[in-house]
């Protein structure tokens, strides 16, 4: 386990806060796997802090449904079959679709500027044929598209849907130089249709999208 860089303790925020950003940031990027247990003693001694935050913070990440917490057994980072991935993207495409309508509607100037510069920064990592940058682009890309769609609510249940299905990326679902190619210019044709404030278009788009990308998860499975 890679410790993580120093937790800024701001007053803003309370300590169980931080550390369960750490902990999920740590499942999300991979530093913490698929069932890899969460020991307690480790973690005081990696992230600096006492048991009591931890243990708050194993709580709110159990509720994000990115751990397990069992008696007798301790807490592990969730491992998620095929079939509850399956079915959190057939949850995550019907959002997708009210987003795309949504966020043609409500997003702002500053909005647009935030989205158009991620867009910008996948084109730089597509290409380089720099995977792990635009793969965290592509999530911080629809991201904002939920975050600025007006409905905070709309953002918190997509959030939570993207972070768990984090948890299951086999290594042939991963972007490689082709993929990169075309999810590219799909980003940019959904941010182009954002822009003119097109939501049926924007809709029909990140339906789609989501679709392929659930079709690609079956072909990595099966390959």
């Amino acid at each position: 386990m890679t410790p993580p860089e120093p937790l800024a303790i701001l007053r803003t925020h309370s300590l169980q806060n931080l550390v369960q950003e750490e902990l999920e940031r740590m499942i999300l990027d991979g530093r913490l796997a698929p069932g890899e247990p969460l020991r307690e003693t480790s973690l005081v001694a990696l992230l600096g802090v006492s048991r009591g935050p931890i243990r708050e913070a194993f709580r709110g990440l159990e509720e994000k449904g990115l751990v397990r917490v069992e008696k007798n057994h301790g807490v592990q980072v969730r491992t998620l079959s095929l079939e509850e991935a399956d079915q959190i993207y057939e949850v995550r495409i019907c959002l997708e679709v009210l987003i795309g309508h949504k966020v043609a509607d409500n997003i702002g100037a500053a909005g647009l500027k935030e989205v158009k510069a991620i867009v910008k920064k996948m084109g730089a990592a597509a290409l380089l044929d720099d995977v792990n940058p635009y793969t965290s682009l592509n999530l911080a890309f629809h991201d904002a598209l939920a975050r600025h769609c007006g409905n905070a609510k709309l953002h918190e249940s997509y959030s939570r849907l993207v972070a768990q299905l984090s948890l299951y990326r086999p290594k042939a679902y991963l972007h490689d130089k082709n993929s990169m190619a075309l999810s590219l210019s799909e980003h940019r044709a959904i941010f182009d249709a954002v822009e003119r404030r097109n939501g049926g278009q924007a809709s029909e788009l990140l339906q789609r999208h989501a679709e392929d990308s659930r079709q690609r998860l079956h072909q990595a499975i099966q390959s």
